[in-house]
């Protein structure tokens, strides 16, 4: 208890200016279960993982949600099954040494209306699932496996030469051009449509059927539900993205670890998505996209929903293989805010702090605030924004060749996305391709980040595009010689103040654009760098002053 009072009055000093206190926090509302236990052995289940026992988990489930809920406990051993629906008041405890192992077989997993990156669309049945449910938990020490090996599709550039033959010779089918394995023909014809899962007037259940296998499902999808816990439980091998808990409210998860396959597609740690009050605390990911991922909606049908998901508590989470560690984006359509990261650790994501959106998107991204985040082994950007998110790796794999987006201005709409109001604080990373990356619209700027206290080893160091009112303060960057500490294209009001840096760097701010004004390089020792400034592409020495 005196941990959470600590966290509350840390983020509260983080509000700054907002001048808000611990209880003007929304707090997150806890689950409550009655002690009632059943088995699910009593209700006809079987371990040895050979026969399915859906029918078994289930009819427990319901039985105790019926006499108004308790536990349901998953003895030790190896359970199959097919799908679980959670229930209202039902607690889903998997005793230690407890492993529920979801089946391969394709055809347990009916196809229904579901949600897919934002959007309504046909999918396989989730694993585990529930539809506006009351006060649920899954706990325990077990392990959850979603087989998501027999679903997904594997890039060969992301397995070694062995991995690959063993994967090829084992069944599947290939791509064309023999760069990508499927596990059926259903699934690479799925690959092969526009959207397959869209729910159009001219798609029938043949069609649907036709490529099911592409359809893959998320490990655990909560929709609409109130008071949620996930605590203790290892979640394991997903399909695709392996928690997503979806428009729910008050969402307790702790010390559960999260695991795929790094080279999993889609394989996010989770997704809240449109959620209101959650606390996730102490927990640990190592998967194959985005870590730790805050969602709210794609395009026009979040902005329809409009549903931001708010209230976020992030504390003393560890993600390791993953795209971004702490990431908002790409679908945030219906907009994200009040969002705090505390005491975190990266190591070995693609990029540590990653906040991605792209035209088209709409919502408005606000008063995010991380402190105390270390980082170690980042493959690209430390603390990354980017309005030009193109759906793709954030790490090119061999040979791949990526254009710059061509700089074309668009009127301003409501699709038109908007970061704003960062505060971002004392972070350290210890090896990263490059220290911040910050890349807004021509026709809308990324506005109002603060980000003091870093220090970030990297191989170059702040690259800032069209972007207004950036302070960056109390700054360490050790990062090579040979490239400029700074590059600022487009920009106002940009502040680098207190700046550290190696001895002979070529200059510590180039400026470039004609827009570009508003620069400042404040108590900083220019003195160890060949020059101060340089002015490029219609940049004026006007845009820049140095106190």
């Amino acid at each position: 208890m005196k941990g959470l009072i600590r966290y509350r009055l840390l983020v509260a000093c983080l509000l700054g200016s907002m001048a808000a206190n611990a209880q003007q926090l929304p707090k997150v509302a806890s689950t409550s279960f009655r002690k009632d236990t059943l088995r699910i052995t009593n209700y006809g289940a079987v371990a040895g993982g050979v026969e399915l026992n859906t029918k078994a988990i289930n009819a427990a489930i319901a039985a105790c949600s019926k006499r108004g809920g308790g536990v349901v406990v998953i003895p030790e051993g190896l359970w199959a099954t097919g799908p679980i629906v959670l229930q209202s008041n039902v607690n889903l405890h998997l005793q230690r040494n407890a492993l529920l192992q979801f089946t391969a077989d394709f055809d347990q997993y009916p196809l229904i209306k579901a949600n897919w990156e934002g959007v309504e669309q046909m999918r396989n049945q989730s694993p585990i699932s529930a539809d506006n449910a009351t006060n649920i938990a899954i706990t325990g020490y077990g392990i959850i496996d979603g087989n998501g090996d027999a679903w997904r599709m594997v890039k060969k550039d992301k397995l070694t030469s062995s991995q690959w033959k063993r994967l090829v010779a084992g069944g599947g089918v290939l791509s064309i051009d023999e760069k990508t394995w499927y596990p059926t023909g259903k699934s690479r014809k799925g690959a092969q449509e526009k959207n397959p899962g869209f729910i159009q007037p001219d798609r029938n259940a043949e069609y649907y059927n036709s490529v099911k296998d592409f359809l893959r499902p998320n490990l655990l999808v909560f929709t609409g539900c109130k008071r949620i816990l996930l605590e203790g439980i290892t979640f394991q091998n997903s399909p695709a993205w392996c928690l997503h808990p979806l428009m729910c409210e008050d969402v307790t998860i702790r010390n559960i670890y999260v695991k795929n396959p790094w080279y999993a597609q889609n394989g996010d740690g989770i997704d809240l998505e449109s959620c209101s009050r959650v606390q996730l605390d102490n927990s640990t990911f190592d998967v194959g996209d985005d870590g730790i991922c805050i969602k709210s909606g794609r395009d026009e049908a979040g902005r329809k929903r409009g549903m931001p998901s708010q209230y976020i508590y992030i504390n003393n989470c560890t993600v390791y293989h993953a795209h971004g560690g702490f990431v908002v984006g790409s679908e945030m359509s219906g907009g994200a805010k009040h969002i705090y990261v505390n005491n975190c650790t990266f190591i070995g994501t693609d990029i540590g702090l990653r906040f991605k959106t792209t035209r088209g998107r709409g919502g408005i991204v606000e008063h995010i605030y991380v402190n105390n985040v270390n980082m170690k082994d980042i493959v690209g950007e430390a603390i990354l924004f980017d309005m030009y998110y193109a759906a793709v790796d954030p790490i090119p794999l061999t040979g791949e060749k990526r254009e710059k987006p061509t700089v074309v201005t668009y009127p301003v709409t409501e699709a038109t996305p908007q970061f704003q109001h960062f505060d971002i604080q004392n972070v350290v990373c210890d090896g990263a391709a490059k220290a911040i990356f910050v890349r807004g619209l021509p026709e809308m700027s990324i506005k109002d980040i603060r980000i003091k206290n870093t220090i970030i080893k990297a191989n170059a160091g702040i690259d800032i595009t069209a972007a207004e009112n950036i302070d960056i303060s109390n700054i360490n960057l050790i990062i090579p010689a040979g490239n400029p500490v700074s590059h600022i294209v487009d920009s106002k009001n940009v502040k680098i103040e207190r700046l550290q840096y190696p001895a002979n760097v070529p200059a510590l701010v180039k400026v470039s654009g004609a827009l570009t004004k508003g620069i400042q390089l404040v108590k900083t020792d220019a003195s160890k760098a060949q020059q101060v400034v340089i002015f490029e592409e219609g940049a004026t020495t006007a845009s820049f002053t140095q106190q």
